[in-house]
């Protein structure tokens, strides 16, 4: 697939090589040559070995843990770009580390996010592509053009070919997370219910309340980010208190940080299906109950559209 200003280049990072290549693969365009490697004392060197002059480049790399690391090599991925005067440089970003700064929840505390959008920015990226922010104002953050991709697409076909949909409830883990729920909600014709939760402290959280009709359902949590897996596991058992038959999670970025596979693998939810907008771990790959779907195709399609000045949002209508 060529570009309208010259070819398309796929460079890759360190974060996630098995989808920059599955993109690739799409695209039918390889991967880029080039190093991505540190120094004895840890700095990040890049080495760009194709030319890129004229080119329309797409760096693929998600800020996941080590989530510094990770962020440090696409900066400077960008700036050797940048420095090897490609036409057009779009940082692909499937999982946007530190989204959940997007605010001051106090005082003299920061609002990460748009920090890492000023970095990227100045690092010398022309537009930014990623996938189910954590929150849309994030968007704003960005002085360049910035393309929020979802999964909901990719979720809601896999749901149709595996559930009855006649059966299945939507549901909310907490009352932030509505809008997503609904918006899934309304693709599979399905009713929503909410998990009323309270959370004392990060990474812990309690299940109050289940506000909906779930008895005799199969309910479906959706949300964007699984990192410890309490609220998933607490809202699981929240659910068959009120008569679910089974309980199951879409979740876009499976952050799954310390314990949590473990705790997902003991927990009474049926599956947690995740994306691999980050890599996953053995543990993930091996868990009995852990499935994941690939976003290739769908970062695929909207880089070759994006390539060809075509729609992007036309793909989620």
């Amino acid at each position: 697939m060529a570009a309208k200003n010259g070819a398309i280049k796929l460079v890759a990072g360190n974060s996630n090589p098995k989808l920059a290549e599955a993109i690739g693969a799409y695209l039918a365009s390889p991967l880029t040559k080039a190093v991505v490697r540190r120094f004895a004392d840890m700095e990040v060197f890049v080495e760009i070995q194709e030319n890129v002059r004229g080119s329309d480049v797409f760096v693929v790399q998600s800020t996941s843990f080590p989530t510094n690391d990770h962020l440090m090599e696409l900066l400077i991925i960008i700036d050797a770009l940048r420095r090897s005067s490609a036409s057009r440089i779009t940082a692909v970003i499937p999982y946007f580390g530190y989204a959940r700064q997007d605010r001051k929840p106090g005082p003299r505390t920061p609002i990460s996010a748009k920090l890492v959008a000023n970095l990227i920015t100045t690092a010398g990226a022309d537009r930014v592509m990623t996938l189910d922010l954590h929150a849309g104002q994030i968007q704003g953050f960005f002085d360049i053009p910035t393309d929020n991709l979802y999964a909901s697409p990719l979720m809601v076909r896999d749901i149709k070919e595996k559930f009855d949909v006649g059966t299945v409830t939507v549901v909310s883990p907490d009352v932030g997370g509505v809008a997503r729920a609904r918006g899934l909600a309304k693709r599979i014709n399905a009713p929503l219910a909410i998990v009323d939760k309270r959370r004392e402290r990060a990474g812990e959280s309690e299940v109050m309340n289940v506000i909906g009709d779930v008895q005799g359902r199969a309910c479906i949590l959706v949300d964007d980010i699984v990192d410890s897996g309490g609220t998933l596991v607490n809202a699981a058992e929240a659910l068959l208190a009120q008569d679910a038959t089974a309980v199951y999670a879409y979740i876009t970025h499976g952050v799954l940080s310390g314990g949590a596979v473990a705790r997902i693998t003991a927990s009474k939810l049926k599956e947690l299906v995740i994306t691999d907008s980050i890599q996953p771990t053995e543990a993930v790959r091996v868990a009995k109950n852990i499935r994941v779907l690939s976003i290739a195709t769908l970062i695929g399609e909207a880089i070759g559209r994006t390539a060809s000045e075509e729609s992007v949002s036309s793909l989620f209508d």
